[in-house]
């Protein structure tokens, strides 16, 4: 798994916004929407492209067309809040959903939902995860992903930690990581720190 950390201001600019404990749900979806979108631009760079042609109002020209549209698949929950951004960047591409919960004894996913088909004949793949901590609902998506068949493989991550690249690059999996920005590390309840919280309850809330 190759991992390329994208540094760009406008990044480093909505994740201060993230991770400050007084931004609303409100600010902190439409900041991690923001996020994907560039994330998802900068994944797409080096996309296989095809001729078409095209009339312009003056004459006929080459104009050009993604190859493909890739399978989004965000993680449930938090990475919901990265499928709107994704998907106007990518409006015709299909979506499947894995849902993963973590177990906060063993830090492993506790899978309770994939509707990623068993075979994919091909086609190449986004997941969606915005935080990268231990590695392991992403590590189960992509290797789900991989044995159905998939082609290009890509995960985006906003934030990550030292820890969870290291398990995505030492799994042996073939594919892409994008990464916004990678913090210090993990602290003992395996949450990147300094980190921006739990981002599914910061997106969506959490009723006691």
């Amino acid at each position: 798994m190759n991992v390329e950390i994208i540094n760009h201001n406008l990044i480093l600019e909505r994740l201060s916004t993230l991770r400050d404990s007084q931004t609303s749900n409100k600010l902190f979806r439409q900041n991690i929407r923001d996020l994907s979108v560039f994330l998802v631009y900068e994944a797409l760079r080096k996309t296989e492209l095809e001729r078409r042609e095209i009339d312009t109002p003056l004459t006929a020209t080459n104009g050009w067309a993604l190859s493909t549209s890739p399978i989004l698949v965000p993680i449930v929950r938090a990475g919901l809040g990265m499928l709107d951004g994704a998907l106007s960047v990518l409006p015709d591409s299909n979506v499947c959903f894995l849902g993963a919960r973590r177990d906060e004894e063993t830090f492993q996913p506790d899978v309770y939902m994939n509707t990623i088909p068993a075979e994919l004949n091909g086609a190449d793949v986004i997941v969606l995860d915005p935080m990268l901590a231990t590695g392991g609902s992403l590590l189960h998506a992509l290797q789900v992903i991989a044995e159905s068949g998939a082609g290009r493989i890509t995960a985006i991550s906003i934030l990550a930690a030292p820890e969870g690249i290291e398990a995505v690059v030492s799994s042996g999996l073939n594919g892409h990581l994008f990464v916004g920005e990678v913090d210090e590390g993990l602290n003992e309840s395996a949450f990147i720190v300094p980190g921006l919280g739990d981002a599914g309850d910061r997106q969506f809330g959490q009723i006691n």
